[in-house]
């Protein structure tokens, strides 16, 4: 966690600001009706979970909704922005329940300082968060209330249904849907990691690409699960889906399909190429590789994994068809960084149908087969590897022709576009 120096002044309306916190402090912002966006800007975050980059930031996003005869709090904010929480809620004079969708810090990190400021209010959960927000945030469960997948909660003139959304991305996740105003509240799912004042997606493109980075980096893993997922969530009427990271989705079908599309439709005529190259060798390789597939028709998505963000390359893991791996031989195996590049492939789980290395070495080493061991979750067929020893000659580079033709002939086979 970051570390922040919190001053704090009043300006002429009597309202708190908070000063040293890289971030946006403001008031709760209507959604519609009696329903209010709540939570924290955080324009300088630039890793999340000491693993994802943030280019763009993020936000934390809470949601009020004061019905005829309840108020409810729908997630809160991290442990650190707290008090921005706190002071947003000043006018709520009492909160009935505090619903948690995800036992995640970055959303539940808050919610003991909310049940401390509100001691009546009941936090309402999943029956798997439960035991999780027990552990993690050390919560007495005589405060909490277990729902079913389905059940309803009335604010009077308002009522939350609750929907079991396991693995995206914990097994615990639900979502809320409220019924009178058409608004689902997804948590992590269809969130992007971004932090703009819009409350609600302005610039498509942008929140795409931030939403596709964030499907990549934490949702891929689970494709087929969060497919049954999207089926649940459309059976409801949605006029607004409302994350907690991100912009807010006025036009739901802008998200959900391209989640279908991440999800569902076939890989891409795309090769996606993560490399590294210690002397030039694997780098001479992987440029004659690179213009032989180009010249064939094939998008290639190069990753220096020297200097890569590797959000990216999550990113480009997505859609791709093939996926080629670039390595030196460094103490008779792949360059550590490789190695890494592996491991992230087979944890996201990309739906590549096909895989090769090509690479460098010296005097020998069990680079093809340490990598191949390191990919068992990944479904592919391994296509003829190409190692060379010492700088690459004309034999190389037509065994690497040769690759570049069977990746085109699989790829028209699958159908790729």
């Amino acid at each position: 966690m970051r570390e922040r120096f919190l001053s704090l002044h009043r300006n002429n309306t009597g309202s708190v600001n908070y000063l040293g916190i890289p971030g946006v402090f403001m008031k709760a912002r209507k959604i519609t009706g009696k329903v209010f966006l709540l939570g924290f800007l955080d324009w300088d975050a630039r890793l999340f979970d000491s693993l994802i980059p943030l280019p763009d930031g993020t936000s934390y996003n809470a949601y009020l909704i004061e019905g005829s005869e309840k108020t409810v709090l729908i997630d809160t904010v991290e442990t650190e922005f707290k008090d921005v929480l706190l002071d947003q809620l000043k006018g709520v004079k009492k909160l009935d329940y505090l619903v948690s969708l995800h036992a995640e810090q970055d959303h539940a990190g808050a919610i003991p300082s909310v049940l401390a400021k509100y001691p009546e209010a009941k936090l309402i959960t999943s029956v798997k968060a439960k035991d999780m927000l027990i552990d993690l945030l050390l919560i007495s469960k005589d405060k909490i209330i277990t729902v079913d997948d389905g059940e309803t909660l009335s604010l009077g003139d308002k009522t939350l249904e609750f929907i079991y959304t396991p693995w995206v991305h914990w097994p615990e996740t639900m979502c809320a849907y409220l019924r009178e105003d058409k608004i689902l509240f997804s948590c992590d799912f269809f969130g992007s990691h971004i932090a703009t004042t819009d409350v609600y997606v302005t610039d498509e493109g942008r929140v795409y690409e931030a939403a596709k980075r964030y499907f990549a980096e934490i949702m891929m893993p689970f494709n087929k699960i969060i497919i049954k997922n999207i089926d649940k969530v459309l059976a409801k009427d949605l006029s607004i889906i409302a994350p907690s990271h991100g912009p807010l989705y006025p036009k739901p079908s802008f998200i959900i399909d391209a989640y279908k599309d991440w999800l569902g439709s076939p890989a891409h005529n795309k090769v996606v190429l993560p490399y590294i190259s210690m002397h030039g060798s694997t780098k001479k390789m992987v440029d004659y590789l690179v213009s032989s597939l180009v010249q064939k028709g094939i998008t290639v998505e190069l990753f220096n994994l020297a200097v890569t963000d590797i959000g990216k390359l999550a990113i480009a893991l997505v859609d791709a068809g093939t996926i080629v791996i670039g390595t030196p031989t460094v103490l008779s195996g792949p360059h550590p960084n490789v190695v890494y590049g592996a491991y992230l492939a087979n944890a996201l789980r990309p739906k590549a149908k096909f895989i090769s290395i090509i690479g460098s070495y010296g005097w020998g080493g069990k680079t093809v087969e340490i990598l191949a061991g390191m990919i068992p979750n990944l479904k592919v067929e391994v296509l003829t590897p190409v190692l060379t020893k010492g700088y690459p000659l004309e034999n190389d580079f037509k065994a690497l022709e040769v690759l570049s033709e069977e990746i085109e002939k699989k790829h028209i086979e699958q159908g790729f576009k």
